[in-house]
């Protein structure tokens, strides 16, 4: 059996682009911002590091169960352990969770990139960012970020993922909370009119 994991390089390569294709379009610039791309960052940062350079929830699992469990072995189709809890044959790059969780991933990342551009033009003018996607839902950037989560964890669940992505996910809550409380004393009866037809 080939062991198909140790490329650290493209470990370093996925996260460098993952990272500054999202930073592209997240565009963090508060302080908030920062520290909600920092520590989506992590996330990435060890999803990649297991999925292409070390397999500690391959190898965790293994250890404590055998390598009878699940029939999960170091090769790299291994590391998609929802499809061997599915019992999901063939290549899973191509079966129906995978594309489930690209859809997700890139659905994640168009929702981030046009809430952008809507609220920095709103911000510009001090109103309140009511047009696009704003329409139907107030925090769309952090709902971008939680099927981008949910989306990798479909395709590549580790251990480490899986403790971090609930964590996040409470944080965009608690920043969302925040910032609807900033805007209730910004824009008063306006944002809690709004509040009332969006999600």
């Amino acid at each position: 059996m080939k062991y198909e994991y140790g490329n650290w390089f493209l470990v370093v390569i996925s996260v460098v682009l993952f990272l500054f294709f999202l930073k592209s379009v997240f565009r963090p610039r508060t302080k908030t911002d920062w520290r909600t791309y920092k520590m989506f960052s992590a996330f990435i940062v060890a999803l990649f590091a297991e999925m292409y350079g070390f397999p500690l929830t391959i190898y965790l699992l293994t250890s404590f169960f055998g390598n009878k469990f699940l029939n999960i072995d170091f090769s790299h189709d291994s590391g998609h352990i929802l499809n061997k809890i599915l019992n999901l044959g063939g290549d899973p790059h191509f079966n129906w969770l995978h594309l489930v969780s690209n859809g997700l991933i890139v659905s994640g990342f168009i929702v981030i990139s046009s809430a952008w551009e809507i609220l920095y033009k709103a911000q510009k003018k001090e109103v309140l960012a009511t047009t696009g996607v704003y329409k139907y839902i107030r925090h769309p950037q952090y709902a971008g970020f939680i099927a981008i989560i949910i989306g990798f964890l479909l395709q590549w669940p580790t251990l480490i993922t899986l403790i971090m992505a609930p964590i996040l996910i409470i944080r965009y809550f608690i920043l969302a909370r925040q910032e609807e409380r900033e805007m209730e004393k910004k824009f008063g009866k306006i944002y809690l009119d709004y509040k009332k037809k969006t999600f």
